[in-house]
């Protein structure tokens, strides 16, 4: 035993001297005083010894363990010297700024509903919001929705209770809003709202933001002119809209807006299917069997609606493909805005 200790020591020692930076030495710790190091075997094998050979065995490797310990000590504080002593000589600029600390964003959805918020804002509108968890009278009923009315089928919903569910659509805001404010009204209301829904173009929970404006005379002329205005706002004076027939229970007439096509100037591409327009949001004139439900006459009161997703113009106007990316936190996709 005595010969290996010397072998081992004399490695020790040239590999001690080779040792460059810390990551060195704490190999050479491990090859010699690791669990599975040379020492370690050394001390496995006086088993071999005879009782009386064991503790004289035992004093002299703990010898040579405290040696190389010691010495390993000695070299990790020379190194740590010499590095000191390299910011000394001007190694080290230490005039170099730090790294700073990454500072926080406010996520595009938050952006555009803050923008959205703005532009309507400015075209007199206030803004209200209501419960996520909404009473089907106000998500549907009030809206002229009845409960064996077909058009339940366009929303999949997420029911609590027959009665309860987590609202579709932000429009229940309006009629809690007309039941507690007499003619004229114009608000527009921001929220989260829940369908049974998920792909690369739709989510269980995203975002809308519709408007009502009830006054005397108002006509689809005026729906118009404020729809054009937040759009040329929004996505640019160059934007072009147009206004196709449709249906909504709530609202007659009914009309889908669309937008020249902001990948493609109007000129048609893949995304919007080489028409050259995109659908971004639904409207039309409140029809008057809503205003009987919040106690309007609509002899003397007209007014319009209208309803957009928030992500659906953040992805339009970003030029975003995935829906998903919204609400994966993903930073390399956040720091963009």
């Amino acid at each position: 035993m005595p010969t290996s200790l010397a072998k081992i020591g004399k490695s020790f020692e040239k590999d001690l001297q080779g040792a460059t930076d810390e990551k060195r030495l704490s190999d050479i710790r491990v090859k010699y005083l690791g669990k599975k190091g040379l020492l370690t075997s050394i001390r496995k094998s006086f088993r071999e010894l005879s009782p009386e050979e064991r503790p004289a065995a035992g004093k002299e490797l703990n010898s040579v363990v405290s040696k190389l310990e010691k010495a390993l000590e000695e070299k990790k504080s020379q190194m740590e010297l010499e590095k000191g002593s390299s910011v000394e000589k001007g190694w080290i600029d230490v005039t170099l700024p730090g790294k700073r600390p990454p500072l926080g964003r406010k996520h595009p959805i938050t952006q555009t509903w803050e923008e959205v918020t703005r532009i309507f804002m400015g075209l007199g509108f206030d803004v209200v919001e209501g419960p996520e968890v909404e009473l089907d009278y106000y998500n549907f009923e009030a809206l002229n929705i009845p409960k064996d009315h077909p058009a339940r089928d366009m929303q999949d919903t997420f029911y609590v209770t027959e009665e309860v569910l987590l609202r579709t659509h932000t429009s229940p805001v309006q009629i809690r809003a007309m039941e507690n404010h007499p003619p004229p009204i114009s608000i527009i209301s921001p929220g989260k709202v829940y369908r049974c829904d998920a792909d690369i173009t739709h989510s269980p929970m995203f975002h809308q933001v519709e408007g009502l404006k009830v006054d005397k005379n108002i006509s689809l002329a005026d729906l118009k002119g404020v729809l054009e205005e937040f759009v040329h706002q929004y996505f640019g004076e160059d934007t072009k809209l147009r206004f196709r027939p449709s249906f909504f229970p709530f609202t007659e007439p009914s009309a889908e807006v669309d937008i020249s096509c902001v990948m493609c100037d109007g000129m048609g591409c893949r995304v919007c299917g080489h028409s050259g327009w995109l659908e971004i949001l639904g409207s039309g004139m409140v029809d008057p069997e809503v205003y009987r439900f919040v106690g309007y006459d609509p002899e003397n009161w007209t007014g319009f609606a209208f309803g957009m997703g928030l992500e659906r113009i953040a992805m339009l106007k970003y030029g975003i493909d995935d829906i998903r990316l919204f609400f994966e936190n993903d930073h390399r996709f956040l720091e963009q805005f």
